[in-house]
């Protein structure tokens, strides 16, 4: 059904740049962001020779926690269709999926759960096409090498300043540091080269002191909180766009050094 460009690309081994990391208790997790898998899948399969379908989706459960935030859970099945060049053949993929949503509205925790739940389960169907689409990030010896000899540092951030002061604000310099991106060449459906940037994100610390269980919902979005000097920052890809989830959680925005920062002491459990 594949033709031979999309064999050779499907066969790539997986560009470790693509990998992300974040944790989950005291286990670091790799993944590939979803906008990664979908333009993976435009490029090797190519545009309109794939689809997917949301079967079903169903809230799993929903409650507030110490914070007075709505917590809401949601389980998706989605079905993935892919047609080769001529769409006279088609295979299909099942998986399920699950997603948790965390706002001060209730409105906002369900259309987040769902679309983390419904993206969650399209990776989770892709997966069995291959390295590509994250399959080989389950193989676990395969993995703890990985992580061992790609992951950049975290940020560092002042050392030689105290906070004390729960109303202090973290120093002017602390700026999230995003990586260098990197071009990872694809041969798609009809043979030409493209070129996507991939961003690395930084391996998690894991020698914190705080309650990690509390900003889990933070984790599931591909970010993560540090301590440092007193405070709780937020790290991670593409801030922006998850500041209502980050908010939730009860950071503030500094916007002298674009960080979103709390004192330790808000976020012992």
């Amino acid at each position: 059904m594949f033709n031979k460009n999309q064999l050779t690309s499907l066969n790539q081994e997986l560009d470790l740049n693509r990998i992300k990391t974040r944790e989950k208790g005291n286990i670091n997790l790799s993944y590939i962001e979803g906008f990664d898998v979908i333009d993976t899948a435009n490029l090797i399969f190519g545009y309109g020779n794939w689809s997917y379908l949301i079967s079903s989706l169903t809230q799993v459960s929903q409650e507030q926690n110490h914070n007075q935030n709505f917590v809401v859970c949601y389980k998706a099945v989605v079905k993935l269709i892919v047609k080769d060049e001529n769409h006279s053949k088609s295979t299909s993929r099942q998986d399920v999926g699950f997603g948790t949503g965390t706002a001060k509205t209730l409105a906002d925790s369900h259309e987040n759960a769902g679309k983390e739940a419904v993206t969650d389960a399209l990776k989770r169907a892709m997966r069995s096409f291959g390295n590509q689409f994250g399959n080989s990030l389950y193989d676990k010896t395969r993995n703890q090498q990985n992580q061992d000899s790609s992951y950049q540092q975290k940020p560092n951030y002042n050392q030689n300043q105290s906070y004390t002061n729960r109303n202090q604000k973290p120093p002017q310099n602390i700026q999230q540091n995003n990586p260098p991106q990197q071009q990872q060449p694809y041969q798609n459906a009809n043979g030409s080269n493209r070129n996507v940037n991939h961003q690395t994100r930084p391996t998690p610390q894991n020698n914190q002191s705080f309650d990690q269980y509390e900003y889990q919902p933070l984790f599931n979005l591909g970010l993560d909180v540090i301590e440092q000097n007193g405070f709780l920052i937020v790290t991670g890809d593409d801030i922006f766009s998850k500041k209502d989830s980050i908010k939730a959680c009860g950071f503030r925005f500094d916007s002298a050094s674009k960080t979103w920062y709390k004192p330790v002491e808000q976020g012992v459990a």
